[in-house]
């Protein structure tokens, strides 16, 4: 027995030495030719500082609605392309990169002051910054998956600025971060150097889960990935996917849905995968003002895979709210 309990020894040591030096064995080398984020702009791309952040960000059309785009994870303005134009027909459309996202600038601690801009209290504080920077008093908010969580944040910190929801396939029921007890850990080095060579290998898992988001993956072009794959070359894009996990954590919006005031519109596809159409479905049912609308042979990302009728929906909605 004493044999047997010297080896176990052995083996933790060995164990706990292999936990707090192993991660340092990993080679991270300089990611190469990644650039400013204005290097990749497009020739309608925006840029503008929003509580010290430089925010990128489109905007189309004029007049009342406006309407505030919020892709999801791992997306970017890049994800509003088929619909942005058509909904500027009826109002104002204003696409911006979350942190972390797009082409947004990606500061790394130390660089901010204040509060974290990659927790989402600090997202929803930003896009009503970002309205007040450009002039708008209240916006209807359209928000895909992690988006939608931002939109019913938002309307529930700052109710007075949101006119109306579109929620879209969003997240509120299941993905609400890291648990308590790990966040204190993910601040260790050992942590940050395995969180950062986790997030570099995101572009593989990343394309697992656009052809999950898709009910016909097929239809994702050459050219759609590389629009998908373009924030990849920002400057610091690593660095800012790892703090942005790290900042992450239950918000409890299910308890709270009772408190949104305002109508929203819930659209799924039948066939959505990453955030399965019976959540979508339990939201509009579980939200006091919603409609609900579920597209077929759809997806995840609805404004990209069904774009006609999203816009349907999405603009059937509007023309209601002005009834």
């Amino acid at each position: 027995m004493k044999r047997i309990a010297r080896w176990l020894g052995v083996l933790i040591v060995v164990l706990l030495l292999l936990g707090l030096v192993g991660p340092f064995l990993i080679p991270l080398p300089a990611l190469p030719d990644t650039v400013p984020p204005e290097a990749l702009a497009d020739p309608d791309s925006r840029f503008v500082e929003v509580n010290g952040l430089q925010v990128h960000y489109k905007m189309a059309g004029e007049g009342r609605p406006a309407m505030v785009l919020l892709h999801g994870f791992a997306a970017s303005v890049f994800s509003w392309r088929e619909v942005m134009e058509p909904l500027a027909e009826v109002g104002t459309v204003i696409a911006f990169d979350r942190p972390a996202s797009g082409l947004t600038e990606r500061v790394l601690p130390g660089e901010w002051q204040g509060e974290n801009p990659y927790t989402a209290e600090a997202q929803s504080d930003l896009t009503v910054a970002l309205l007040d920077r450009l002039g708008v008093e209240k916006a209807v908010l359209i928000g895909n998956s992690a988006g939608g969580t931002i939109a019913v944040l938002t309307a529930l910190r700052h109710p007075e600025r949101v006119e109306a929801l579109v929620l879209v396939a969003a997240a509120v029921y299941e993905g609400g971060g890291t648990p308590g007890w790990v966040r204190p850990l993910l601040g260790l080095p050992q942590a940050q150097r395995l969180g950062l060579w986790l997030a570099r290998s995101f572009p593989s898992f990343g394309e697992r889960l656009g052809r999950l988001a898709w009910h016909d993956p097929s239809r994702l072009t050459p050219e759609i990935w590389a629009g998908y794959r373009k924030p990849l070359r920002v400057q610091n894009w690593d660095r800012a996917l790892w703090e942005l996990t790290r900042a992450s954590r239950p918000l409890g919006l299910a308890e709270r849905l009772g408190e949104v005031r305002v109508p929203a519109l819930v659209i799924t596809g039948d066939d959505d995968r990453v955030v399965p159409t019976e959540q979508s479905v339990r939201l509009a049912r579980e939200l006091p003002q919603a409609e609900l609308v579920v597209l077929p042979s759809c997806g995840h990302i609805p404004q990209e895979e069904c774009p006609a009728p999203f816009l349907q929906a999405v603009k059937g909605f509007l023309a209601r709210l002005k009834e």
